[in-house]
């Protein structure tokens, strides 16, 4: 007969890492890192929180600034096409049974890695003289891998038990708070239909909370390095931690054809 413990899969780092409640920490820690990071360097452009620099624009226009206004609207777009091609390159992983999320990630530390070099080449000259000529192309490429962690998120079926945004957490802290409502007041319930309910909103929060407390965490980080080195390469530390996590996805892939 095979007892508990036996039957219990042994620990592994790779498995942790891609666990549910583990890869949303990390990837919205790289979001908030990356946003932060860019909004600060890149005088005013979100590149993870995206729909933001339609804001941005308005503020821009108001201000005769259609320079400005010209590079926030482009972001959309950049976004969108995005987006789409890493869809695309998801349908054809799924298709080719390739490990989705692994190669999503890895599409994203490439782009992480272009993000980073452009930034780096064009930065001190972004210093010397504001010129969006110079803000395009950082922001498109911060866009672009942002964008497609926001995709892999959708398109990673079977690694998070639901989707959770990782850039923008609106959502989630409104989500959150409703939980914590629907939590409070199942506990001064009785019923089986109040204890229901209060598993549930502690399911949901305990999934919710560390992706909220990740992407804090990142943003105080991005602010607190370039506060310091006052160099754009910071973002090494959100590449490093993709790069992480893809390779823990190829280990768990392997594991699992081994097994099977």
């Amino acid at each position: 007969m095979t007892t508990t413990a036996q039957s219990k899969a042994p620990f592994s780092i790779s498995g942790f890492l891609t666990g549910d409640r583990s890869a949303g920490f990390l990837l919205s820690l790289v979001a908030g890192f990356v946003d932060t990071a860019a909004f600060v360097i890149l005088f005013g452009i979100f590149t993870a929180h995206v729909t933001g620099n339609i804001a941005l624009a308005g503020s821009s226009f108001v201000s005769d600034d259609e320079e400005s206004t010209l590079t926030r609207l482009l972001m959309l777009p950049v976004f969108m096409v995005t987006v789409a091609l890493t869809s695309v390159l998801a349908r054809y992983a799924r298709k080719k049974q390739w490990p989705v999320f692994a190669v999503l990630l890895t599409a994203e530390a490439v782009a992480l890695g272009i993000f980073l070099v452009v930034g780096a080449t064009l930065s001190p000259a972004l210093l010397l003289d504001v010129q969006e000529e110079y803000i395009l192309p950082i922001g498109m490429s911060g866009v672009v891998a942002m964008a497609i962690q926001n995709t892999l998120m959708k398109e990673s079926h079977g690694v998070f038990k639901s989707y959770i945004p990782t850039t923008v957490m609106t959502g989630n802290t409104t989500q959150l708070t409703i939980d914590l409502v629907q939590l409070i007041g199942a506990k001064f319930s009785q019923g089986e239909q109040a204890q229901l309910e209060a598993e549930e909103s502690m399911e949901r929060i305990g999934r919710y909370v560390p992706v909220i407390i990740g992407f804090a965490l990142g943003g105080a980080a991005a602010a607190v390095l370039i506060l310091l080195s006052e160099t754009w390469w910071t973002l090494v530390f959100p590449l490093l931690i993709v790069m992480m996590l893809a390779i823990a996805a190829y280990v768990q892939h392997h594991k699992r054809l081994t097994v099977s």
